[in-house]
Order: C-alpha cells, then sequence, then structure tokens
C-alpha cells in the first residue's frame, strides 16, 4: 500500500495523557544504563533513587506518547522498515519526576527524498503538566520512511547541520551499555519489536535487535546534563542530534563534547567496538 499523504498531513493532532510516577523516572534512567557505576559516582543516584529523585530532561521524548501509531494500515506506512534520524527536545520547564502529563502530535512536514531513499517524515509532539496546563516541553522527531518514497511530494528544503568544532573535544566521556537494555528501555514505552524479535531485526536490514534511538539520545543528554549543566538536569534548554549508525546493546560509547560558549556546546557519539560514529551534530543549549 502507497504512503497516504493527505491523510497523513490531515491528521488532526493526536491526544494522549498520561500518570507517571517516581519508579516510571527511575526505570527511564535505568534503561538508559544510567546506575551501572553508582558505586564510584554518586551523581547518577539523583536519577536511580527515591531521595531527591530528579527527572532527566530527555525523559520528556517518552512522556505522553500517542503509541505506535504509524503502524495503523490506512496510513500506508512501511512500518518495520522505519529509521529514526533525527530528534530535537526544548525544555520550557524541568520535567517533575512525578505527575500528569498530556500531549497533542502532529505531523509537520513530509518529504519526498526518492524510492531508493525513503520519505523523511517530521513529527512534532508538545507536551503539557495536567494540573497547570503550562508547556514542559516539545518534542520532534525526524523519521526516515525508508519503504515509503518516491511518492510524488517535494524533497524539501535542506537543513545545515551543526558541526563540532575542528579541534580535540573538551570533555570525553564512556557510557557502557548492557546486553538487556533494550529490554529495559522498551518498558518506558516504546515497544517497537525491532528491538526484541531478531527475524525483525534482520527484515529491517540489521544483524540482531539495536538499541532505541531515543535511548542513545537519553545517553547523549545525560552526558551533555554531567559535562555542561554541573549536573543539573533543569539547566538544560535545547538538545538536537542526528542518529548515523545503531547502536547495538552491548557496546561502549564514546562521548565527545565541545564546548562552544557559556551556553552552548557540541557532541557527538561513537561506538567504540566497530569504531562507528552513531549520533552527530549534537548540539546543546543550556542555562549557567
Amino acid at each position: 500500500m502507497a504512503l497516504n499523504y493527505e491523510m497523513l498531513m490531515g491528521m488532526a493532532p493526536r491526544k494522549a495523557r498520561q500518570t507517571y510516577t517516581r519508579r516510571d523516572t527511575m526505570l527511564y534512567a535505568l534503561g538508559l544504563g544510567i546506575g551501572i557505576r553508582a558505586t564510584e559516582d554518586s551523581s547518577h543516584l539523583q536519577y536511580v533513587f527515591e531521595e531527591n529523585l530528579q527527572a532527566l530532561p530527555t525523559m520528556a521524548t517518552v512522556l505522553g506518547h500517542p503509541g505506535f501509531w504509524m503502524a495503523e494500515p490506512d496510513l500506508g506506512i512501511d512500518w518495520k522498515r522505519i529509521l529514526h534520524t533525527e530528534q530535537s527536545l526544548e525544555i520550557i520547564e524541568p520535567v517533575p519526576p512525578e505527575g500528569a502529563v498530556y500531549s497533542e502530535t502532529a505531523v509537520e512536514a513530509i518529504f519526498d527524498k526518492g524510492e531508493a531513499k525513503g520519505a523523511l517524515v517530521y513529527v512534532k509532539r508538545t507536551l503539557f503538566d495536567a494540573a497547570s496546563k503550562r508547556e514542559i516541553a516539545v518534542v520532534r522527531q525526524g523519521l526516515l520512511l525508508r519503504g515509503n518514497g518516491g511518492f510524488g511530494g517535494s524533497p524539501g528544503p535542506s537543513y545545515p547541520p551543526h558541526y563540532p568544532p575542528q579541534r580535540p573535544p573538551d570533555i570525553v566521556v564512556s557510557a557502557i551499555t548492557r546486553q538487556e537494555q533494550a529490554l529495559i528501555y522498551r518498558l518506558s514505552g516504546d515497544y517497537n519489536p525491532l528491538h526484541v524479535v531478531p527475524a525483525i531485526a534482520k527484515q529491517a536490514g540489521f544483524a540482531t535487535p539495536i538499541l532505541h534511538g531515543l535511548a542513545t539520545y537519553g545517553i547523549a543528554g545525560h552526558a551533555a546534563v554531567t559535562a555542561l549543566c554541573a549536573g543539573h538536569p533543569s539547566k538544560l534548554r535545547r538538545f538536537a542530534a542526528r542518529f548515523s549508525n545503531p547502536v547495538y546493546p552491548g557496546e561502549t560509547l564514546r562521548v565527545a563534547i565541545w564546548r562552544e560558549s557559556h551556553t552552548q556546546g557540541t557532541l557527538e557519539i561513537r561506538a567504540l567496538e566497530r569504531d562507528a560514529l552513531v549520533l552527530k551534530n549534537g548540539f546543546v543549549e543550556f542555562g549557567t
């Protein structure tokens, strides 16, 4: 079935409501691998221990999720071949460690990159606090529908990426991923079987199930908060990045960070065992 462009662009915002607990906040952090080094780095405890618990800003990416709606047959999306390519987050208010939120999700644009490459879809989700009705965050995703290109749409504009400075990074940290990490991370709401079932991963072109892109993004966000925000999650304002290769659970990730000013930084991540760049063009804006 062909991509239903008109239905996607005319779709009313999908609304969702979620009540979450401190347990959910701790589970999200554990799904990023936070806590592996808690005995040697007590700063991890603020995300995985109930006393003085804080939510990582990137948790906004999993709150108020409308579900895996792209698998709905009428939309004509080849959902098994979806590839998460870009992610951005704007934090308006700190994400509470527990509470109730509601969201509105809409398709912002669809660009036709050709039959060989696919269709690029941009989705925006606005997250609100259910009690105050105030905006908490704006979450945007870029998704490549590899099986849906060539539908006759506009190729769209090309957005210039944010490159790191031409010098060695100011800070380098490593993050260990566990073999079962995707199984833990999915409990925060992304149940796409691509990350669990070997046969489905192979159908999508991967040797084995891969780690969720948003888990890699969360790992990068934790590194940014630690290195650029002095460990204070409330200081993160914006974080945008592109995914360039999958991460396989069990790999060691090297996060390189450049401090460009007193409010901006850049980062990228490599999977050390393959020397593969897995997250690039990372742009971080933070408060002082």
